[in-house]
């Protein structure tokens, strides 16, 4: 059974989706064993404490730079013998420290279809924004390893939805999450614990 590391930043949507998803059996050969937040308020520790996963916070605040953020976090992570640590709506980019030390083994979720609509500043309801400006017919997510560049690790699933004419950025989003991101974010993290994605050449297969 593979130890699931979630980290969080706020309400907590996508934790709420792999908590469901674990409680109707659908990921396989893995728990749910912790749960790191950056954000003391963040809602999504109440969410976390309600399914009776343990929560560690680690404020982001309490740290001068990302670096010396993503080392208290690498040693947390270490901690709790993670094998695959899952960032859901985590808000901090995390230093290279965390990415090569768990290569392959962080994915996260992004509002669109990589490659567009991604990199650095690109999050939250400004995604849908431009994606809007842009006057995309379909859009979607991503569901990617995390490497030490945004958004630019191996792709393991994508998903869409059309984009209706009289869309705002939050219906879109509210769709794209309702009908993507609650769906594959378990459907991935049930596939590594199943040892059912492979790299090759720097590229994710579902086996």
């Amino acid at each position: 059974m593979k130890k699931i590391v979630v980290l969080v930043s706020g309400g907590g949507t996508n934790l709420q989706a792999l908590i469901d998803a674990a409680n109707r059996g659908e990921i396989k050969n893995g728990k749910i064993s912790c749960v790191i937040s950056s954000n003391p308020e963040a809602y999504a520790i109440e969410r976390a404490g309600n399914a009776g996963i343990p929560c560690v916070i680690i404020p982001r605040k309490d740290y001068s730079d990302s670096v010396s953020y993503s080392k208290a976090i690498l040693a947390e992570l270490d901690r709790q013998e993670a094998d695959l640590i899952v960032l859901a709506g985590f808000m901090t980019i995390l230093d290279k420290c965390v990415t090569e030390a768990y290569a392959y083994k962080i994915i996260n979720v992004h509002p669109a279809l990589i490659p567009s609509f991604c990199g650095e500043g690109f999050y939250g309801l400004r995604v849908h924004e431009k994606a809007l400006e842009y006057g995309v017919k379909v859009s979607g997510a991503t569901i990617h390893f995390v490497n030490e560049e945004a958004d630019a690790g191996a792709i393991i699933l994508q998903g869409t939805v059309d984009v209706e004419n009289d869309d705002t950025p939050e219906v879109l989003q509210r769709r794209i999450m309702e009908n993507v991101e609650w769906k594959l974010l378990p459907k991935a993290v049930s596939l590594f614990c199943e040892d059912r994605i492979s790299i090759k050449n720097g590229k994710a297969y579902v086996d």
